[in-house]
């Protein structure tokens, strides 16, 4: 029997202010496998994103326990969990993330020089031709269009080879002809990878095209 590359096991995250406390999830329970497309929707304000932060450790649960690529993410700490971040997660952002003072190729070559390797330069513009941008290699993200930026930012992600990308909203902030372009090409790259996608979406066509569909209501995984 497979190990399920995520496991969420009974997460909880509450948040209390002077008005008191707020459940934003309550009991989150579910596995991923390998290689499997998972859509995370609900409402606006459901806790989507926020369950996508927890995956990713960046945020942390109330109680409850998340193992990614076999790691108990909460038994170990902040510096060895951004250590498992940059081995085996891809991230890509509604907002695109790219850094502005550096070019399209900087901007790839990043995550790669972080990790020690040598063929840096080669690898980013290997994989920003593999999305389309090798005529763009020495622009900065300011020049770009907003389907550039994004692909840029799949390309950063994916020349990695994550084992699990992360994606919040990626056609957020693009028309629906560019989004169409760039769902197309991180199914294809993820096809190509055999990575496990986990992307928070409102776009029912885009859910649609996931093998899993974890819908969030109030909080909870609708059953």
């Amino acid at each position: 029997m497979s190990v399920p590359i995520i496991s969420i096991e009974h997460v909880y995250k509450s948040v209390t202010d002077s008005t008191g406390t707020l459940d934003i999830l309550q009991d989150i329970d579910f596995t991923l496998e390998a290689r499997e497309t998972a859509a995370i929707v609900g409402a606006s304000g459901s806790g989507k994103s926020t369950l996508l932060s927890i995956i990713a450790g960046l945020d942390t649960p109330t109680r409850g326990t998340v193992v990614l690529a076999g790691q108990d993410l909460f038994a170990i700490d902040e510096d060895d969990r951004a250590a498992l971040r940059a081995q085996k997660v891809g991230f890509v952002f509604q907002s695109f993330q790219l850094m502005g003072n550096l070019t399209a190729l900087e901007n790839v070559m990043l995550p790669l020089e972080l990790a020690g390797r040598r063929d840096s330069r080669k690898a980013a513009g290997e994989m920003l031709a593999r999305v389309g941008l090798s005529q763009r290699l020495g622009h900065y993200p300011k020049v770009l269009s907003g389907g550039e930026q994004q692909r840029v930012a799949l390309a950063r992600a994916f020349v990695v080879q994550p084992a699990v990308l992360l994606a919040d909203e990626p056609t957020g902030s693009l028309d629906f002809a560019t989004g169409e372009t760039v769902m197309e090409l991180m199914f294809d790259l993820n096809r190509e990878q055999g990575t496990t996608l986990v992307l928070v979406t409102h776009d029912a066509g885009i859910a649609a095209r996931c093998q899993r569909r974890i819908t969030i209501e109030a909080g909870r995984v609708s059953r």
